[in-house]
């Protein structure tokens, strides 16, 4: 079993500028997972940098107040929203709150550096 609490985890801030602790990675515990899972953190009137993935991302918000864009479209998100986000989708986060808006994010495949480009 493994078994970690958030505080656990190292803190980092992310190409995209949202600060991320990677939970779950398999090529960096041995797990036999397809995909990596990370909690993020984006704080009040902070977005994100416009970046894309050739992962595929399920995102599920936890806190706070946002938009989030995905090529042309824009929807609000709030706790309880799950948001997929396709291989190669254009995509950006904002915060519209005066809180930090706090995510569960799913990459499959797990999360790599080299398939993720900034866009700005």
């Amino acid at each position: 079993m493994i078994k970690k609490t958030l505080a656990e985890c190292r803190e980092f801030l992310a190409g995209d500028h949202t600060v991320l602790r990677e939970m779950l990675h398999p090529a960096k515990e041995n797990l036999s997972l397809r995909y990596s899972l990370a909690h993020g953190r984006l704080g009040a009137g902070r977005r994100s940098k416009l970046h894309v993935l050739s992962s595929s991302e399920v995102y599920y918000f936890i806190a706070g107040e946002g938009r989030f864009t995905i090529d042309s479209e824009t929807r609000s998100v709030q706790p309880g929203s799950v948001v997929y986000v396709p291989p190669g989708g254009r995509q950006s986060l904002e915060n519209i709150g005066t809180e930090d808006i706090e995510f569960l994010c799913l990459v499959d495949p797990p999360w790599r550096i080299e398939d993720e480009t900034i866009l700005e």
